[in-house]
């Protein structure tokens, strides 16, 4: 019989209990499939399908080996401490493919997003490669469609909360890294309000430098400037519009963030509680007993079952091919 692991009541809310203390050996791994060992040894994945292609996934294990979601099964808060968070990787930077939590399908692996039935890939705009941070999201967060962002005037975009990670280190699609808010950017995407976290592991040789947004100016001169022209022009290569901003493209400082988190956070209980309406968001989840999606690790395992893991035919990684937007 599955042990079903406790909601802990936190400043924050809830968490899903769990053996944190417990290791996995590095680069151990149960099951088929190729696998890699998380950052903290916490978590780890196995990939399913081929890279590059419409098939591929990369579904997350917890540290006895059981599935679990990225999205509701791993905490938002580390632990007690008021500015340690869980990052989930999505894109490393450098990178173009814009890989993402799957919030639709059980479980919610990572899969390559598809758009008018083509893999998607970020137009390198000059001077930029790729992403210019390692991209991903914090779990156990909703930006909820339905509501309006007292702040921003427009309602959520129905995904976790977005995080730039910009410390010196490329990570890698999957890692669960811990992170430091530093500040947020609120980004008004046809209509919606999609919030950017400014975040730095705490594991990068400069964390010790950066607790505000106004270190981010101090210590990285540039980076936000280039952060606000990444997130203006990266979709005019589509042949869609600059994007907007509220505030008019300032960043919030970490209070600010703190509290735009805590709302999302707030939104996902109400989500996984069912006390939403959440669409055709998947709230499929092995740890929080409390939720009525829950379901047990035979069910979990069965539902990557059905997922291919033969390697099919995937296609290369798009060619590179650069726009100049100045003005």
């Amino acid at each position: 019989m599955r042990a079903l692991l406790p909601l802990l009541r936190t400043s924050w809310g809830w968490r899903a209990g769990s053996p944190a203390a417990a290791r996995l050996p590095r680069g151990k791994s149960e099951g088929p499939g190729p696998h890699r060992a998380m950052a903290q040894a916490f978590y780890r994945t196995e990939e399913r399908g081929q890279l590059y292609s419409p098939d591929y996934r990369l579904f997350f294990k917890n540290v006895a080996g059981h599935y679990i979601s990225p999205f509701h099964d791993i905490p938002l808060k580390v632990d007690s401490t008021e500015n340690l968070f869980n990052m989930v990787v999505e894109v490393p930077r450098w990178t173009n493919a814009k890989m993402e939590i799957a919030t639709k399908e059980p479980l919610n692996p990572i899969k390559q997003d598809i758009k008018n039935g083509k893999l998607r890939y970020v137009a390198n705009i000059f001077p930029h490669k790729g992403y210019i941070w390692n991209y991903g999201a914090l779990p156990q967060t909703w930006e909820d469609p339905h509501r309006k962002d007292k702040s921003t005037d427009c309602c959520g975009d129905n995904d976790p909360i977005d995080v730039c990670e910009i410390g010196s280190k490329v990570l890698s699609c999957g890692e669960v890294i811990h992170v430091k808010i530093l500040g947020i950017l609120a980004l008004i995407d046809q209509g919606e309000t999609d919030w950017k976290i400014i975040a730095i592991n705490v594991n990068d040789p400069e964390a010790s430098k950066f607790h505000d947004i106004d270190d981010v100016k101090k210590y990285k001169p540039g980076y936000l400037e280039a952060t606000l022209n990444w997130f203006r022009f990266y979709k005019v290569p589509e042949g869609k519009p600059e994007n907007q901003f509220a505030f008019n493209g300032e960043f919030k400082n970490k209070a600010f963030a703190l509290e735009v988190i805590k709302s999302t956070h707030e939104c996902w209980k109400t989500l996984l509680m069912k006390k939403c309406d959440g669409g055709a968001i998947s709230c499929t989840n092995v740890q929080v007993c409390d939720s009525p999606f829950h379901c047990t690790q035979e069910e979990a395992r069965s539902i990557v079952e059905q997922v291919s893991s033969s390697p099919n035919k995937g296609s290369k990684e798009e060619e590179q091919v650069w726009h100049f937007l100045g003005k």
